[in-house]
């Protein structure tokens, strides 16, 4: 019987740390007036997606809301430049950025995610770290000839010759979303019109809703 009622002491102590956090989270939604929502851009490298990740961002502030990008090149220079390129590694770099991304979106904020994060793995980790209901995976789709008329930086003429291991779409493989939340075709369109269209799937998403109290039996 002693067991039952520490059992249920517990069960009462979750709960309530459940439902606080949820309060505190829906009190910065409410004063944020947004809904905060991870919008996670995945593709291969010169697919467009750090551009389109910028562009989302001007439109969004644009409509008042609070936003922060994190791009892959930017967080692979600080927090995770003790990481190389290992499927390990790899893995290794999105559940930490998922994990920064969250906190911020517990603090309210939408943010953008700019990585190739090749792998189906990879990606649902980042969704399970971050919440289902607050994660957007957006498929940033660029056929890889394309990519490669557009590398400014030569990576893949290098990863091509040999000189740069496991690079995504020549030495690694990417697994392409078959179900992604958002699909964008970079090859077809410009950027500005990319921008747009993605704008236009998001606001419905970010914008600011009055939710209706849990019932705590």
């Amino acid at each position: 019987m002693q067991h039952e009622t520490e059992r249920e002491k517990l069960m009462k102590m979750r709960i309530l740390t459940d439902f606080n956090s949820y309060i505190r989270r829906n009190r910065k939604r409410f004063l944020v007036r947004q809904d905060p929502k991870v919008i996670w851009l995945t593709g291969l490298s010169g697919a467009g997606k750090t551009t389109i990740a910028l562009a989302l961002e001007k439109e969004i502030q644009r409509k008042g809301y609070f936003t922060k990008v994190f791009d892959g090149d930017v967080i692979r220079n600080g927090i995770n430049k003790d990481l190389g390129f290992s499927d390990a590694d790899r893995m290794e770099n999105i559940r930490r950025t998922a994990e920064i991304a969250r906190l911020f979106v517990d603090h309210g904020l939408i943010v953008i995610c700019s990585f190739i994060s090749p792998q189906k793995a990879m990606r649902d980790l980042a969704r399970e770290i971050i919440g289902n209901e607050r994660f957007i995976e957006v498929f940033v789709n660029c056929p890889i000839e394309v990519c490669e008329q557009r590398d400014v930086k030569g990576l893949y003429k290098k990863a091509r010759l040999g000189e740069i291991k496991d690079f995504t779409g020549i030495g690694s493989n990417y697994e392409m979303p078959k179900h992604a939340d958002i699909e964008l075709r970079t090859d077809l369109w410009t950027i500005k019109k990319t921008a747009k269209y993605l704008m236009r799937k998001i606001l419905p998403l970010i914008r600011y809703q009055k939710r209706k109290w849990l019932t705590i039996i």
